[in-house]
């Protein structure tokens, strides 16, 4: 399972909460360094941050697409913009949660992406 948020604190926390659930993670700053790594084929499941320099979650998400990499996503925003998740559902995520989330609000996505890997 891969994280891949701008925000530190994102980077730090959920893959220690990850961990309580027993879920193995790794977190990158940015969809390029994502891109950038050898970890795309072995991430069973992606969080991606909306709203990031450069290349965003939603981009990067199509990109892997595009690559042929159909890792489930579920997607993380501050952002309240109601038109965003019904599109990013249609474009294949999985989930999309509004930041803060709780606990178990992301447990729940994370066991529906993996059903679906």
């Amino acid at each position: 399972m891969c994280v891949v948020d701008d925000d530190e604190s994102v980077r730090e926390a959920l893959p220690d909460l990850l961990g309580e659930f027993g879920y193995a993670s790794l977190a990158f700053a940015s969809a390029e360094e994502f891109l950038a790594s050898d970890r795309i084929r072995d991430a069973d499941c992606l969080i991606l941050d909306v709203a990031m320099p450069g290349m965003t979650g939603p981009e990067l998400h199509l990109e892997l697409k595009r690559r042929g990499h159909a890792t489930p996503a579920i997607f993380i925003t501050a952002h309240t913009d109601p038109a965003l998740f019904p599109r990013l559902i249609e474009q294949g995520a999985v989930e999309c949660l509004f930041k803060p989330f709780s606990d178990v609000a992301l447990r729940d996505a994370v066991v529906t992406a993996l059903a679906t890997n």
